[in-house]
């Protein structure tokens, strides 16, 4: 059973930094390429980064140079570091996988930005 766990999420102020992190198992980790999405209020869910197998990196670009994923396979982990913080990267932080054309995503993580 694939299980997707974030953590890390809470209250910043602008130009803070915060690092969600996303426990996996169920799955053949190393192999898989992992995705950060979030989601604000009335909004629709947007992609923010992935990471693939091999660690080459891709960005949303109102995050690229603010924002880090990266990935620990002896953990099993991915992680996404968060600086320079603004209000409107404020969202439920999700993190997801594909495995064999499903998707699977965790329960995500609360960032709020706000002085």
């Amino acid at each position: 059973q694939v299980q997707l766990v974030e953590s890390g999420g809470g209250l910043v102020q602008p130009g803070g930094s915060l690092r969600l992190s996303c426990a996996a198992s169920g799955i053949f980790f190393s192999i898989n390429t992992m995705d950060w999405y979030r989601q604000a209020p009335g909004n629709q869910r947007e992609w923010v980064a992935r990471i693939r197998s091999g660690g080459s990196t891709n960005y949303l670009d109102s995050v690229k140079g603010r924002f880090t994923i990266s990935r620990d396979n002896a953990k099993n982990t991915v992680y996404l570091q968060m600086n320079s913080l603004k209000p409107e990267d404020t969202a439920v932080y999700y993190c997801h996988t594909r495995v064999s054309l499903y998707d699977y995503w965790g329960q995500g993580t609360q960032v709020t930005v706000s002085s």
